[in-house]
């Protein structure tokens, strides 16, 4: 607030609440916010933080909370983009970890976290790369469900038409399987006869890349939390007084 305006006359308080942080009491207290508060002149902010959020800013910062959303966001943009838009499946394995050091940096730089203990460095990229990888997991999986389950045994000319006779869901997929080069035989050694045991083998398959996808992106955020603890700024100091003797 400029001083000789009519507001800075009007309401001295509100401009030595904007001027003086000293003037705020802790981190409910704020200047410009929500209603005035008897006798000081500055504002409590509107409302409180939601109990799962109080819950979670004890183990973790509110920055790397709202950081956590930002990577469910990343998730859906990577599964999107390399399992329904370009399925190239190897692409997504490779984002996972990529994705996991990204936010697990972010998640600090969000916090401004320029001192205390590593722990708290640690977890806050743990805690925002693990719903990053909770929505990979979730979102791989899914994406193999509807194509695993709708599958109508469709293919166009170039592969041969469409399959004929089979049922939709598992034994069209089992069907596209074995009409690949060397398949039949690779199922037979593995004692994969028919479509139960074949359903039982796909899945096995599909959460061991939902797993390997999940500790990808969990050994990033740790790495990316990592490389924050050690680029980090340092912590600010405070400012000198007025007329205090610097050194």
């Amino acid at each position: 607030m400029a001083r000789g305006t009519s507001a800075d006359t009007r309401w001295p308080a509100l401009r030595r609440c904007a001027r003086d942080p000293g003037a705020s009491r802790g981190p409910d207290w704020h200047a410009g916010r929500g209603r005035l508060l008897p006798g000081t002149g500055c504002r409590r902010r509107r409302g409180r933080p939601a109990g799962m959020t109080r819950f979670l800013a004890r183990f973790v910062d509110r920055g790397a909370i709202y950081a956590g959303w930002v990577g469910v966001g990343m998730a859906m943009t990577i599964a999107v983009s390399f399992l329904l838009v370009i399925p190239i499946e190897p692409m997504f394995w490779l984002a996972a970890p990529l994705a996991g050091i990204l936010i697990g940096y972010y998640a600090n730089a969000r916090a401004d976290r320029r001192a205390g203990p590593w722990r708290r460095i640690l977890l806050n990229g743990l805690f925002a790369s693990l719903l990053t990888a909770v929505t990979l997991a979730v979102l791989f999986a899914g994406t193999k469900a509807i194509f695993f389950f709708a599958d109508n045994g469709y293919r166009d000319a170039s592969q041969g038409g469409p399959i004929a006779g089979c049922v939709s869901g598992a034994d069209c997929v089992y069907q596209r399987y074995l009409a690949e080069d060397g398949k039949a035989a690779q199922f037979e050694k593995a004692g994969i006869t028919d479509v139960a045991s074949f359903s039982a083998f796909y899945w096995r398959e599909q959460a061991g890349t939902d797993g390997t996808v999940t500790i990808l992106c969990l050994v990033g955020g740790v790495l990316g939390a990592g490389m924050y603890g050690f680029a980090r700024p340092k912590a600010r100091r405070p400012a000198a007084a007025p007329g205090a003797p610097t050194a």
